[in-house]
């Protein structure tokens, strides 16, 4: 079992609701990293679901405050409507009293093989071997989810503000050997530095506002690929847009997300 299934487990406690507990292994400093508590409430969603739309296909989440990590969550998840091709149902992230985030999310049956009429070639870019890890240094926090995340960046992106622009690629995996899968999909979208690390060089934590992830197929096993982009940035709020691809270079997810640059807010 890996530590991201054991991480995410939720039991249930009661007519759409689960018991889990907030890992801080996830932390992006001293706050949990905002894909690992939306992966939590969709392994609780999926326990509401069918067991033929167990797939995440469209999920956007608020983040309403920051999880506690290493302190107990309930998740109040629900399923509104079920039909044959999906079902659509909403969650909540509830600790010490409060929501921490907001899910609504369509889950579904992506069916493995099927081609794309119309798809997103993944960008160039040296194999893993030629990359240097992510490092909280360079971003100015501390990263335990490296502990968990093996995340290997770019080489001419690794280095805060080397790339002159706000973009960010490289290569994740889980330290423990875990392939992905579409749950995890929904954690990778959001374990990279913020694309404007490229750009503004050492900005600590950026909590997100809202991200939307559409995942697209199931991952093939190994290292998934990924890139994002900013192209907005005004008044300490981005707009920052990715996408994932598998080992075999098959495009997996898309997302996008407005979060907060607070290096940004203090600029004159």
């Amino acid at each position: 079992m890996s530590s991201f299934d054991d991480d995410t487990r939720v039991l249930a406690d009661g007519k759409h609701s689960f018991t889990g507990t907030v890992h801080p292994a996830w932390n992006i400093g001293a706050n949990p990293n905002g894909g690992y508590l939306l992966a939590l409430a969709v392994s609780a969603l999926r326990q509401d679901a069918p067991d033929h739309h167990l797939d995440p296909l469209s999920v956007t989440v608020h983040y309403l405050r920051p999880g506690l990590g290493g302190q107990p969550c309930r998740v109040d998840a629900h399923v509104l409507r079920s039909g044959r091709t999906l079902s659509t149902g909403r969650a909540a992230l509830v600790q010490a009293g409060e929501a921490r985030i907001e899910v609504l999310a369509a889950l579904g049956d992506l069916h493995p093989g099927a081609e794309p009429a119309l798809t997103i070639p993944p960008p160039p870019i040296p194999p893993p071997d030629q990359c240097p890890q992510r490092s909280g240094g360079q971003q100015g926090v501390e990263l335990p989810i490296l502990d968990r995340l093996d995340i290997r960046l770019h080489p001419d992106e690794a280095v805060a503000g080397r790339a002159g622009s706000a973009q960010v690629s490289g290569w994740i995996r889980f330290r423990d050997g875990r392939d992905p899968d579409t749950l995890a999909t929904l954690l990778f979208a959001d374990a990279f530095p913020p694309a404007v690390f490229g750009l503004l060089g050492m900005i600590g934590w950026v909590p997100t506002i809202e991200l939307t992830v559409h995942v697209r197929r199931r991952p093939a096993p190994g290292w998934m690929l990924g890139a994002f982009r900013a192209r907005d940035l005004v008044d300490g709020r981005v707009i920052e847009d990715g996408a994932l691809w598998d080992s075999e270079g098959r495009l997996v997810a898309q997302s996008r997300q407005l979060a907060l640059v607070r290096q940004a807010e203090r600029k004159p």
